[in-house]
């Protein structure tokens, strides 16, 4: 939700309650406390962005963070007197001395009075996209200057302000991160030089099968770069995707937003939290989408709804259980061929195949359950989520072109996958002193499993080839295709049993220096059955995977950091789709990422962050750049890389986030498929982009992005080349009063023309042409 946005005539003062709980985690001063408050007005309206800051008195340390779209916020903190800051645009700022203690559960309410000379108040969004703390490094509440890893946060407003719908849009913000097209069927990244359509969670907990995700029901993106095992599990070799849900909070909040533009975009969202009583609070979200694309012939069209309780029957204890239903269903579309080292010359719209028998299907059901218990110093958390995945899709697939430029070749399949996944989490996290040295103690078993069915049949031509020739500048083709099992098409079930056990330990030896150091030991159980021949195959993988950092703070706004990490992926890669007789000798693929950096506070409201790294990648795959299909062994791969970022506000009117990251990410051993010093398909030495927004006016606001990357090859035999590109957005913001709001974006301002990403050689994505969305937001 973006922050609110009101006008209100007032003849006295204008009352906001801001209501402060204080949660004690461990018993005596020495240990942490949560603080936690929700800020409202007079009316029990939420209000979302207001500025929290509170000053450790005689140490100067200073934690600043933003009410979320529910007004709510909280900071973890050591027990000991602070001086509390609450501030909101057209309110006078609120001030006090508070003292946190392990045993004072109280509730503060503060009343804010108009700003002085302040006849009509308008709450704008503040460009806020500065966030402080997340779990999602280490699993307890830690600020992010404090986790010795790179960690990108796209919260809620930036995800409203660039009226971003998807995974692959987000990341094109986020510097050194590559949306791959993923057969234009599915999500799939590349971070550091590591391809995975399977590195994507939801709230800490494994989403892996291959769909296009929705973020109409998220409060937030979390980008993870570099392996981080011991918190996640196998893979996110490069790093991962993590989306946190909205849940059900206890201030009353409406939303909803329709949205239109180029190409017959069309989408309404809805998000509606109630507050049932003082135990109990319910929310439900809602999507639908109706839209084309520049692309000859595609259409995508979404539905899901996202219902979710929570359950407060004391200030220790929380249940929430949530629900998502979620179909997409989309014209499948393999982008264009190359011809000549480069993408085909042909207007970015051409269609290749027959789009009447091209489509992708996808019908998600997630269920969740979490518990979450205060017990004294201890916190006991237990997470479940089951889903219930059927997927499939059917495409058309074109091939290389003819030398001469007059024919394609054009093959076709489809392939369908029925996936089932159970997994429970349990954390416990202590907080304790030794002497003067401070712990907070992580440990935490993960049980999974998930069964996965597969099924794929490929395409007769008048029911006799398996390919056929079309033109060049006029691919589409209604030739009658059959579709048939050939003699290595997938048919076939398995079974993966996961347990895994971890322990953390986060020191703070003094003000100055604090070490993360952790292990994480997974079991990995594959039963795999070849249902055309009756095989039965099985692996069983052990590993240990370690977590070394250190974090050095001359100053409370300024970490330097140190890190070490080990990531595993079992032999039958990310999706486990098939095991054969060679695979199941193969040893896991391991990651090993060694990485400094400094995070900066520059001051309260804005983060500037620094990463320098290298990620070794041993017994690598590869997808084989002549056939999309096939995995390939290349032996080890290396990624050098650098990372800048800001997010932030660098003045009250002045909002910004961005990068810039070099990498170089290359084949460092040879094998019979990939020479020693080939580049890693889609990974471009130079990325940048920046996005700004500035407040004119107390209701009018405007935003300008820059996307640019150099070249990069489409595959790992560098044969094609994407060219570089750069690429400008654009942005305008109207608040009518407190309950509308209208915005327009502009995509590629200046109608430049690019190639986005490719799955081969021979299948590339061209960029969007300038498009137009209109979004029009009402909160009641």
């Amino acid at each position: 939700m973006c922050l609110k946005h009101w006008s209100k005539r007032v003849s006295g003062p204008v009352v906001a309650t801001f209501l402060l709980s204080v949660m004690a985690l461990a018993d005596g001063d020495a240990s942490k406390v949560l603080l936690k408050g929700s800020v409202t007005d007079q009316d029990q309206a939420s209000i979302a962005g207001a500025r929290i800051q509170v000053v450790r008195v005689g140490r100067g340390e200073g934690f600043t963070t933003v009410s979320n779209a529910q007004g709510e916020f909280f900071i973890s903190l050591d027990a000991g007197e602070y001086d509390l800051t609450i501030s909101a645009d057209g309110f006078a700022a609120f001030t006090k001395r508070i003292v946190l203690n392990a045993i004072d559960n109280s509730l503060l309410a503060v009343k804010l009075g108009v700003a002085v000379n302040t006849a009509t108040v308008i709450i704008v969004s503040s460009g806020e996209y500065m966030t402080d703390l997340t779990s999602s490094g280490t699993k307890t509440q830690t600020p992010i200057r404090d986790i010795p890893q790179s960690i990108s946060i796209v919260g809620r407003q930036q995800l409203n302000d660039q009226l971003l719908t998807n995974i692959g849009d987000t990341i094109r913000y986020q510097p050194g991160i590559t949306a791959h097209q993923g057969e234009n069927n599915r999500d799939q990244v590349i971070i550091r030089g590591q391809s995975s359509s399977a590195d994507f969670f939801v709230n800490g907990v494994r989403d892996d099968v291959q769909y296009y995700r929705d973020l109409y029901n998220l409060e937030r993106v979390e980008v993870v770069r570099g392996p981080n095992a011991l918190i996640f599990g196998r893979g996110g070799g490069g790093g991962l995707i993590n989306r946190v849900t909205k849940e059900a909070g206890f201030s009353p909040s409406r939303e909803f937003w329709i949205q239109g533009g180029s190409f017959g975009d069309l989408r309404a969202t809805g998000d509606i939290n109630q507050q049932i009583n003082d135990k109990f609070a319910f929310r439900l979200n809602g999507v639908a989408e109706r839209s084309g694309s520049y692309r000859d012939f595609v259409k995508i069209n979404r539905l899901g709804f996202a219902p979710t309780v929570t359950f407060a029957p004391d200030q220790t204890t929380r249940f929430t259980i949530s629900y998502e239903y979620f179909r997409d269903r989309r014209t499948a579309d393999r982008g264009i061929t190359s011809l000549q080292g480069k993408p085909a010359e042909v207007p970015i719209s051409t269609y290749y195949g027959n789009p009447n028998d091209s489509h992708v299907n996808a019908d998600v059901n997630l269920i969740s359950g979490l518990f979450e218990k205060l017990i004294g110093n201890l916190i006991i958390r237990n997470r479940t989520l089951y889903g219930d995945y059927d997927r499939f899709y059917q495409n058309y697939v074109p091939g290389a072109a003819s030398a001469a430029g007059t024919l394609v070749t054009l093959t076709t399949y489809n392939n369908a996958t029925r996936r089932k996944n159970l997994f429970n989490q349990t954390d416990l996290i202590y907080n304790l002193e030794t002497g003067s040295i401070k712990h907070t103690l992580l440990g935490g078993i993960e049980l999974g499993q998930q069964r996965t069915n597969n099924f794929r049949n490929t395409g007769f031509f008048n029911n006799i080839s398996t390919s056929i020739q079309v033109g060049f500048h006029d691919p589409v083709t209604h030739v009658p295709v059959t579709f048939r099992q050939n003699a290595t098409d997938a048919n076939n079930h398995l079974k993966l049993n996961v347990a895994a056990a971890y322990v953390q330990d986060q020191v703070e030896l003094n003000r100055y220096v604090q070490l993360v150091g952790g292990l994480r030991f997974d079991y990995f159980d594959l039963n795999y059955f070849n249902d055309r021949n009756g095989d039965e195959l099985r692996r069983i993988d052990q590993v240990a995977s370690p977590r070394l950092g250190i974090v050095v703070k001359p100053i409370a706004a300024l970490s330097v950091y140190g890190s070490y990490t080990v990531s595993y992926l079992p032999s039958s890669g990310d999706q486990f789709s098939s095991l054969t007789n060679v695979t199941q000798q193969v040893k896991p693929e391991q990651f090993q990422n060694y990485e400094v950096g400094f995070k900066w506070d520059i001051k309260p409201s804005i983060s500037f962050t620094s990463a320098l790294y290298r990620l070794d990648r041993t017994n690598t795959r590869s997808i084989d750049p002549n056939d999309a299909t096939r995995i390939i062994q290349s032996g080890s791969q290396r990624t050098n890389g650098f990372e800048v970022g800001i997010n932030g506000n660098l003045t009250h009117k002045w909002a910004l986030t961005g990068g810039y990251a070099y990498q170089d990410a290359f084949i460092s051993s040879t094998t019979a498929s990939a020479l020693e010093g080939k580049q890693v398909g889609q990974v471009p030495h130079h990325s940048f982009s920046v996005w700004n927004k500035y407040q004119f006016l107390r209701n009018l606001s405007a935003g300008l992005g820059i996307i640019s990357r150099s070249e990069m090859f489409a595959a790992v035999d560098n044969t094609v080349v994407l060219p570089g590109y750069t690429r400008a957005d654009a942005a305008v913001y109207y608040s009518f009063n407190e309950h509308w709001r209208l915005q327009a974006n502009v995509e590629n301002l200046f109608n430049a023309n690019y190639y986005l990403n490719a799955d081969s050689n021979t299948n590339i994505t061209p960029g969007s042409p300038r498009s137009l969305r209109i979004g029009l937001t009402a909160r009641f």
